[in-house]
């Protein structure tokens, strides 16, 4: 169990890393799902592809893997209402599928159970 554990860390921060970088890399996708009434889209972009970065990689150490746990569950609750912008707006014209971008929303929960599983205490 500690290996699927360890390698279930190590593609959680793949996932996170990866995902910060494309904010800097192609930042437009992102600013374009971003709601409306948010104010200052490609700066929220940034601060959260930074987010995802750091995070991502203070998953790894042990002395910083609950903290950074808690962390990417807030980011995630933080970014959910763009999740629902982009599928309110059928994929925020980003050529997604209206059906993929509604069947992206429970994926967060599942995303957020995922992360939880880091932040629990190790026994």
């Amino acid at each position: 169990m500690p290996r699927i554990r360890t390698l279930s860390r190590y593609i959680l921060a793949v996932l996170f890393i990866g995902a910060g970088v494309l904010h800097f890399l192609k930042p437009e996708p992102y600013v374009r799902i971003m709601p409306p009434y948010l104010p200052w889209p490609s700066g929220l972009v940034l601060v959260s592809g930074i987010a995802e970065v750091l995070l991502g990689i203070l998953l790894l150490p042990r002395a910083t893997r609950r903290g950074a746990a808690w962390g990417l569950i807030l980011l995630l609750i933080a970014v959910f209402p763009a999740n629902v912008y982009m599928a309110q707006t059928s994929g925020a014209g980003l050529g997604v599928a209206p059906w993929l971008a509604w069947a992206r929303l429970p994926l967060q929960a599942v995303l957020i159970w995922w992360v939880w599983q880091h932040a629990k205490a190790e026994k």
